[in-house]
C-alpha cells in the first residue's frame, strides 16, 4: 500500500512549530554574539605567550573541542543541580552554546591574530597610536577579517547544533517537531518540514553574515582582505 502523505498535519502544530522556530533563532543570535565576544577577548590572552593565563585558555579550547556538546550539555542541566546551581533548559542551553561556540571561536580567531605581522604593529607604535588603538585596528580587526568566513562557518553550525538542545528539553525546533509527531504519528511529514525550515535558517544566516562581512570588509560572503596600515615617507 502506497504512503499517502498528510501535509495539513503541519497546519495543526503550526503554532507549536513556530514557537520553536523562534526559540532556536532567539538561541543561534544570543549564543552567537556572546561566543564571539568571548572567543575575541580568550584568543587576546591566548596570544599570549606563557602565563598560567594561556595555560587555562588552551586547556578549555581543548576541553570543550574534544568532548560531545550533548555532554557538555548534560554537565550543564543534570551535573550543576548536584553542586547546588539549578538552571531552567533554556538558560543551559543558552550556556552550552556559548561555552561550545566560544571555544570554536577562540580558535579560529587565535590563527587570525597570529597571521598579522610584527611590522603591522611597529608601524602602529611608530606612528604614535595608543595600545588601545594598535589592538582594534591593527590587531583584532583584521585577524577577524581574515578568519570571517571560518566565524561564519561556525556560527552555522552552531544555529544547526542548537537541536541537540531537545534532549534537556529546551523548547526549540526539534523539540517541536518531536511533540507534533508524537502526537500525529507522521514523522515523515513533520521531519521533512523541520529539515526545509533548518535549511531555511542556515541560508538565511548565511546570508546575513554575508551582508555584515560586506559592511564590514567590503567582500560580499565574508571574503574579506585584511586591512593593511600604510606608511607613506615623507
Amino acid at each position: 500500500m502506497p504512503y499517502e502523505l498528510r501535509l495539513e498535519v503541519l497546519a495543526q502544530y503550526r503554532e507549536q512549530l513556530f514557537d520553536g522556530l523562534l526559540m532556536t533563532v532567539w538561541l543561534s543570535v544570543a549564543s552567537i554574539a556572546a561566543g564571539t565576544f568571548f572567543g575575541v577577548v580568550l584568543a587576546s590572552l591566548r596570544s599570549v605567550r606563557g602565563g598560567p593565563v594561556r595555560f587555562l585558555v588552551d586547556a578549555y579550547v581543548e576541553v570543550i573541542r574534544n568532548t560531545p556538546f550533548l555532554v557538555q550539555l548534560f554537565i550543564i542541566y543534570f551535573g550543576l543541580p548536584t553542586l547546588g546551581f539549578r538552571v531552567g533548559a533554556v538558560t543551559a542551553a543558552l550556556i552550552g552554546m556559548t561555552i561550545n561556540l566560544a571555544a570554536y571561536s577562540t580558535e579560529i580567531i587565535r590563527a587570525g591574530i597570529e597571521s598579522i605581522h610584527k611590522s603591522q604593529i611597529e608601524a602602529g607604535e611608530a606612528l604614535g597610536l595608543t595600545q588601545l588603538q594598535i589592538y582594534r585596528d591593527i590587531i583584532i580587526l583584521p585577524a577577524v577579517a581574515k578568519v570571517y568566513p571560518s566565524l561564519c562557518s561556525q556560527f552555522v553550525l552552531m544555529m544547526l547544533a542548537s537541536s541537540v538542545c531537545s534532549a534537556i528539553s529546551t523548547p526549540e525546533l526539534t523539540a517541536a517537531a518531536s511533540y507534533a509527531q508524537s502526537q500525529s504519528y507522521r514523522s515523515f511529514e513533520v521531519y521533512i518540514a523541520v529539515t526545509l525550515i533548518y535549511l531555511a535558517l542556515a541560508l538565511t544566516l548565511r546570508g546575513a553574515l554575508a551582508l555584515i562581512g560586506w559592511r564590514l570588509f567590503g567582500r560580499p560572503g565574508g571574503r574579506a582582505v585584511q586591512p593593511t596600515l600604510k606608511v607613506e615617507a615623507v
